[in-house]
């Protein structure tokens, strides 16, 4: 598969981290980590909101990479960068990736914006049968469903996130999953089990 390619005045920093290699980071970017980090392990993964990804986590096979960028170019440049990075990589290396916007991209309509561009690279490169997008951020928003509604934390994360999954092996993995359409149905149930004063604890950027 040929490189993408896009012209770029700087490269961002980009880290391959994990728990363990934390402490070799700036603070601001152990905290991004840290975070993330706890938002995996007490709500993905401890709620079981996502049953296909404890697997990943607990080898090590997710890529974290943190963007720094605020220009237009730059943050698209390191999407293509990333992209690359998982395509080109052996899939027991790097099974997913997930992509931490530090700044400039708060407002949602915003991150919007540039989740469309995204999704459009991948149609346009015919990549879109190789990857799929899942969006996350603090004031996640899904059309028509109240602000206040606790379904909106099945997708709030403590950054806006990108996260980058081989479309093979979520096939594979949704294929041992009986009615994978429930799965969503199923997270907003135990997030309404769990209430609203227990959810936002665990995702105080939400509230």
């Amino acid at each position: 598969m040929g490189k993408i390619c896009f012209e770029l005045a700087k490269r961002e920093r980009v880290y391959r981290i994990n728990k363990f290699a934390s402490k070799t980071l700036s603070i601001d970017h152990q905290d991004v980590v840290k975070n993330t980090l706890r938002w995996l392990e007490q709500m993905v993964t401890g709620l079981n909101l996502c049953p296909f990804s404890s697997s990943v986590i607990a080898q090590d096979q997710v890529y974290y990479a943190i963007c720094d960028a605020t220009g237009d170019a730059d943050l698209k440049q390191f999407y293509v960068n990333e992209l690359e990075r998982l395509l080109e990589a052996d899939e027991n290396d790097i099974a997913t990736s997930l992509l931490m916007f530090t700044q400039g991209l708060e407002i949602f309509d915003d991150y919007l914006d540039l989740l469309d561009w995204f999704q459009q690279l991948l149609e346009q490169t015919d990549l879109i049968e190789h990857v799929q997008l899942a969006s996350f951020h603090p004031r996640y928003q899904f059309e028509g469903v109240p602000a206040d509604d606790l379904s909106q934390f099945t997708n709030r994360a403590p950054y806006p996130t990108i996260h980058l999954l081989r479309q093979d092996q979520l096939s594979r993995a949704l294929a041992h999953v009986a009615e994978p359409e429930k799965i969503y149905i199923e997270n907003i149930k135990t997030l309404n089990k769990l209430g609203r004063k227990q959810v936002e604890a665990l995702c105080p950027w939400g509230k």
